[in-house]
């Protein structure tokens, strides 16, 4: 059986955007020139990497940075080049059921195995979406981004992937 996937945001869950300053410890501030002319401060933690790599996921970035996570998170982080999930034209695309507009695209990704995903967007919606459609186990975590991952979150995610091993 292959390994389950992991879903990494990174604003939110990697970046902890609504943090106070100097807040949460641990975190290094890098400046990132996604679009000329604008400067986008990021907060991150090296330690996040390593400590996602030994929970025995196949880690896959579902983020609007997209591949450039791969260029500009990874590296601070401790990772390796992730596959990523392409949202294309559904990028910000509201529904009228209030699924996020992520969900979808991370359900068809998986392609029926199973996944956790971590993200600060997730509702009630995008858990019955996840569980009305996708056919293998899936854990959802919502990450306040005033914190960002937690040691807690790091639990929630070992537990699971256990639970798919026993």
């Amino acid at each position: 059986m292959s390994r389950p996937l992991l879903f990494l945001d990174v604003d939110g869950p990697l970046n902890p955007w609504a943090a106070e300053p100097g807040k949460p410890e641990g975190y290094t501030t890098i400046t990132v020139a996604l679009h000329p002319g604008r400067a986008l401060l990021v907060r991150l933690n090296p330690a996040h990497g390593p400590a996602l790599l030994g929970l025995g996921y196949e880690l896959c970035w579902a983020t609007t940075w997209m591949d450039a996570a791969n260029r500009w998170i990874a590296p601070v982080v401790g990772l390796p080049e992730l596959a990523y999930v392409d949202f294309g034209a559904g990028l910000f695309a509201l529904r009228p059921d209030g699924v996020h507009w992520k969900t979808e695209a991370i359900v068809a990704h998986a392609a029926g195995r199973p996944f956790a995903w971590v993200d600060d967007e997730q509702s009630g919606a995008d858990t019955a979406y996840v569980r009305d459609t996708h056919p293998a186990p899936a854990l959802l975590q919502r990450v306040d981004p005033a914190t960002g991952l937690t040691e807690g979150h790091f639990t929630a995610l070992a537990d699971f992937a256990s639970t798919l091993t026993a």
